[in-house]
């Protein structure tokens, strides 16, 4: 009978990142009496998360590529300062198995998935020949990656436009292609190849059935060194924007007992297929006839995971360090239910009114919204500067009620609540989809803001209250006086009523 794994209590932890999800990490490994040691690039030497931690390190400048994910230089850091572990947080390195392999040469433990797990499932075109392998749905498409144009678009033919190409060793909408008539194919092959290559170093594509109007369902799972793996039930992925998410929740709008039963076992066997251990997501397109297809699993903790923790009641950062601990899971399948509804708008310093363009500058106002069933992760605070160097994420709003419904709209509640200003963001398109009907009756696709969104959703109502805000605020601002700031929400009349109370 094989030994149990041991255990190796954590007492240090380096958290290789930055921003929200830092911050996020530090709050649970403060609760758990774990020292933090935050990391920092030049532009970051103030910033929050190092603000937050015990300790901080300086890594590099601005570049991502000389800073955060500069593997060697954390490392060292971790090693230097006595360190027992590293978490990755999501981005930069937390799917970089590499990475992992070298924290475990340097005696370090890495709270994430074992190396092959990662390198397994960051291949999507090994992925999909392991799932087909686990009798997990897929599209009809190539389970290898294809390099040659003209077979290629043979394949597409036979599949039947649209198609869908995609990089082998990517994600986040990166070296993704739709295509709908053969006379378009093999440029856009190119195209994607090629944003492949530069995105992933990996030009690699390949080829599956578009579904036209899905909904994107994920599996969050937990799996332990002990042999012991469950899910967490799902999570709707489905708002986005370029193929990137901007509202979630949990559970999925209109999911049925049934439906959540195969999905679920689908979830378990694709994460059992490649001997996972710790927090991973396996993803699922879900079509309007109830079929469900495997897309990708994401090896490391997901931006979204508040939302299960708030209908699970579990802390996901203290299950994955008590995991890497070699402790085995605190939960089994049959004590996890389902509580309530909770739904997540990511706050992203976003023009939605320009095609969702990145707008970084000067926070000048950050008064998170607050009260019952309301949870704001932030990676800034008022004052701070949103980085350009980096992903814009301000914070990630999440509300939880009893119902659904409730939650929508103590999420509309909390947007108008969030007073925020230097910057545009994407609170007025959230607003705007927890009002939209095809949301609120969960009839929603992945094509909402093509569908349903423009510029004119969000733009000024024109009340001259709200104008004359407006003015004040940049009359203000010019002249070096306290600056009058309009909040996101509200009518002119209260944004008017609250610049009145400001000057007062």
């Amino acid at each position: 009978m094989p030994s149990s794994p041991k255990i190796r209590p954590i007492r240090k932890v380096l958290i290789a990142n930055r921003g929200e999800i830092a911050v996020r990490v530090m709050r649970t490994c403060r609760e758990m009496g774990i020292t933090t040691v935050a990391v920092y690039s030049d532009p970051d030497q103030a910033a929050m998360h190092v603000r937050f931690a015990d300790e901080a390190y300086h890594i590099g400048p601005a570049a991502s590529a000389e800073s955060y994910l500069r593997a060697d230089r954390i490392l060292d850091v971790a090693v230097t300062h006595g360190c027992d572990a590293v978490h990755p947080g999501y981005g930069f390195l937390s799917e970089n198995a590499g990475f992992a392999e070298a924290c475990a040469e340097a005696g370090i433990i890495f709270i994430g998935p074992t190396p092959e797990a990662i390198r397994t499932m960051g291949d999507k075109t090994a992925a999909r020949a392991l799932m087909e392998e686990a009798g997990v749905p897929m599209a009809p498409g190539t389970v290898d990656a294809i390099a040659d144009p003209a077979e290629a678009r043979k394949i597409a033919r036979e599949i039947g436009y649209p198609v869908l190409i995609k990089a082998a060793a990517g994600g986040g909408g990166k070296g993704m292609r739709v295509v709908h008539e053969d006379e378009e194919f093999v440029r856009s092959m190119e195209g994607a190849s090629r944003e492949a290559a530069s995105a992933f170093a990996d030009g690699r594509v390949f080829i599956e059935k578009f579904i036209q109007e899905p909904k994107h369902i994920e599996f969050q799972v937990m799996a332990d060194t002990h042999g012991t793996c469950v899910h967490l039930f799902e999570r709707e992925c489905t708002i986005q924007r370029r193929h990137q998410k901007v509202v979630e929740e949990a559970p999925a709008a209109r999911m049925t007992p049934e439906l959540r039963e195969a999905m679920a076992q689908a979830a378990v066997a694709a994460a059992q297929s490649c001997g996972y251990v710790g927090a991973g997501t396996v993803e699922f397109l879900l079509d309007q006839d109830g079929s469900f297809y495997f897309m990708e699993m994401n090896t490391r903790l997901q931006v979204e995971h508040p939302v299960t923790e708030w209908i699970t009641g579990l802390d996901l950062v203290k299950q994955q360090i008590e995991v890497a601990e070699g402790r085995p899971l605190s939960v089994k399948q049959e004590d996890l239910q389902i509580s309530g509804h909770s739904i997540e708008c990511r706050v992203y310093a976003e023009d939605p009114s320009n095609n969702f363009l990145p707008v970084p500058g000067h926070l000048m106002v950050h008064r998170a919204a607050s009260g019952p069933g309301v949870r704001v992760d932030a990676g800034v605070e008022e004052g701070d500067d949103v980085q350009i160097h980096y992903d814009p994420m301000i914070s990630k709003l999440t509300t939880w009620a009893p119902t659904r419904e409730a939650a929508m709209d103590r999420m509309i509640r909390a947007i108008d609540e969030y007073e925020i200003a230097g910057v545009e963001t994407t609170l007025p398109f959230c607003r705007f989809v927890m009002g939209h009907e095809s949301f609120r009756d969960g009839t929603f696709s992945t094509r909402f803001v093509e569908r349903y969104f423009t510029p004119e959703d969000i733009a000024p109502s024109g009340d001259e209250d709200l104008l004359m805000a407006f003015a004040a605020l940049q009359a203000a601002n010019s002249s070096g006086s306290a600056p009058v700031i309009a909040p996101v929400g509200g009518d002119g009349a209260a944004v008017s009523e609250w610049a009145r109370r400001r000057r007062d």
